[in-house]
């Protein structure tokens, strides 16, 4: 097992209530069969959110992942699932470092089954999609510019924009009304305010929204992530449908989520949930429940993004997906994998991922 740290310019600065970044920094995961195989995943670098690094990540994939999984028999699913289990207990946390070993350990099996990682998860009667739909975000930013901003990537050719809010509550209404104006009724329009408002906070903005009849489609994780009650209590509040994020990272905070009726949907991301099958059965729980879904992925490449893409498209979920982040890279670390085509990801239908090996410099 190697790993390899990578850092990827934007090509546009990513703002949000919590942090601005203009590189994608992880670290990438490389397994290698005694048949000569490689798998590949992707531990994002998110101080903000889930307090992992590169060196941590580093240092847990190293220490404690490598010599938990390096010898072990991978010859098919059974193999696959007691690896990945491995994976799980090695470590407590450290999510984004066991969803990279849990991914190049799905991309080896499926390479040796001579399928995708899609196909190696999804169990639907109607087969699994190789191409997906993505929001795209939009930076926290003035009024102007979100609406400039906003023209662009409609003219990129997205239909639904993710609008970072929750730096101003006295301004942010101000703000998604500039967009509004600026792409018109037909665009759906999402918040995510990333725990940057109070409860009182995110109730009147919300009311306000409401009021001003902007056709916002939801609103992500307006409080702490550590408020769930919080998030129930603005939920009881608002008629905007309210999406966890932070709040939810495991089976067992989504069960509270759905035990205190504190949200309408849920994004379940591999970094938080720390494995491609634990991400895939969220959804299905989520669904019985009755919860709205999307996967949603943090400042990644190709990689990790390719691994969430491969839940989406072995598990569909019930609104457009949050899939752009590899999309911000002025070029991927990888020869092959996923690819975009305005709103679309194409997402490879054989051979694992599809990644063949590190691209080139420059």
């Amino acid at each position: 097992m190697v790993t390899t740290a990578s850092s990827v310019p934007l090509h546009t600065p990513f703002v949000t209530a919590l942090r601005r970044t203009e590189t994608t920094d992880t670290v990438i995961v490389t397994i290698t069969d005694s048949d000569g195989r490689t798998g590949w995943g992707e531990a994002p670098q998110v101080w903000q959110v889930t307090g992992e690094s590169l060196a941590s990540a580093t240092a847990c994939i190293e220490q404690m992942l490598a010599p938990a999984v390096t010898g072990r028999r991978l010859d098919d699913r059974d193999d696959l699932e007691a690896a990945a289990a491995v994976v799980q207990r090695t470590v407590a946390r450290n999510f984004g470092a066991k969803a990279a070993v849990d991914a190049a350990l799905h991309d080896l099996v499926a390479e040796a089954e001579g399928t995708s990682v899609a196909a190696l998860l999804g169990s639907r009667a109607d087969g699994v999609r190789d191409v997906l739909t993505t929001d795209v975000t939009l930076s926290a930013g003035t009024a102007g510019a979100l609406a400039d901003t906003a023209r662009e990537r409609v003219s990129d050719g997205f239909r639904t924009l993710k609008m970072k809010v929750g730096t101003d509550a006295g301004t942010d209404v101000q703000r998604v009304a500039s967009v509004r104006d600026a792409v018109g009724p037909d665009v759906a329009i999402r918040l995510d305010a990333n725990q940057g408002w109070t409860r009182e906070e995110a109730v009147r903005v919300i009311r306000a929204l409401e009021v001003a009849d902007l056709g916002v489609e939801l609103v992500e994780q307006p409080v702490v992530a550590d408020d769930v009650e919080g998030l129930a209590w603005v939920r009881e509040r608002v008629g905007l449908p309210i999406m966890a994020d932070e709040s939810c990272y495991s089976p067992w905070d989504l069960e509270r989520i759905i035990r205190l009726g504190a949200a309408d949907l849920v994004n379940v991301k591999l970094a938080k949930c720390g494995s491609l099958t634990v991400g895939r059965d969220m959804l299905r729980r989520a669904h019985e429940a009755g919860l709205g879904t999307i996967v949603g992925s943090m400042m990644e490449s190709h990689v990790g993004v390719g691994a969430a893409a491969a839940v989406v498209a072995a598990e569909p979920t019930t609104a457009v997906s949050d899939l752009d982040a590899a999309w911000w890279s002025v070029a991927s670390p990888v020869v092959g994998g996923i690819s975009y085509s305005g709103n679309q990801v194409h997402v490879p239908s054989t051979d694992g991922f599809g990644i063949s090996g590190f691209a080139q410099p420059g």
